[in-house]
């Protein structure tokens, strides 16, 4: 008999205790900021062909050894000039019924240039044709130190989210309260590809090309929790 109040304690113990969840409201809103890019980076490649794999990558390193050094005597730092790829593979002839054959060697070496005065995209490139780049791609142009635009973009996020909460709890005739939870989505300066393009031989080359940076966008989301009441 003894044992019933002890196992009613039990059960009441094992109950869950919940607290209610206040009503919420969930906002999103995204904001940008427009500004003009302070850097381009360019792709710059020699492609050079030959009987064999030797000949290939010697003729391919002696035009790159120019054209890393128009670089550098452009102005362009070490620290700008990255190697994005070396490779040597064989060509083949195809022909109906018979295993292809190898009929010689292309060699390739690129390297990704940055370059922080967009006056020079031009001239750079002209050069870099001149002394045997035979590959460019892009220019593709960025912001270098983007947090101080992403900042501003995150804080116009926020005051658009709280604007258009203060809307929707009009509409809806209630109190808007306290944030409860502020999530941000992505928040990036925008990503610009490389564009690929076969340059012209040297002895075709008679100006830099125009070069227009125009404007970017740098974005932020923010989605935020509210309390109604």
């Amino acid at each position: 008999m003894r044992t019933l109040p002890i196992l009613a304690a039990a059960l009441l113990w094992a109950l869950p205790v919940t607290a209610e969840t206040p009503p919420r409201l969930t906002v999103t809103a995204q904001a940008s900021v427009k500004a003009r890019p302070d850097m381009a980076t360019i792709g710059a490649g020699v492609v050079t062909q030959a009987p064999d794999a030797g000949a290939a990558l010697a003729a391919n390193g002696e035009r790159m050894g120019r054209v890393v050094s128009a670089l550098k005597r452009a102005g362009v730092a070490d620290r700008d000039i990255r190697t994005a790829q070396v490779t040597v593979q064989p060509q083949y002839r195809y022909g109906d019924g018979r295993r292809p054959q190898i009929t010689g060697y292309e060699a390739t070496n690129s390297v990704t240039v940055r370059l922080r005065d967009l006056a020079r995209v031009g001239p750079v490139i002209q050069a870099l044709v001149a002394e045997g780049a035979n590959r460019i791609d892009g220019p593709a142009f960025g912001i270098d130190r983007p947090e101080p635009l992403l900042d501003q973009a995150r804080a116009e996020a926020v005051r658009r989210a709280r604007a258009r909460a203060e809307v929707l709890a009009a509409a809806a005739g209630v109190k808007l309260g306290r944030v409860l939870e502020i999530t941000e989505g992505d928040a990036r300066p925008p990503i610009v590809p490389l564009m690929r393009a076969a340059a012209p031989m040297a002895a075709e080359v008679a100006a830099a090309p125009p070069v227009e940076p125009g404007e970017q966008e740098v974005s932020a989301t923010v989605t935020i929790v509210f309390e109604i009441g």
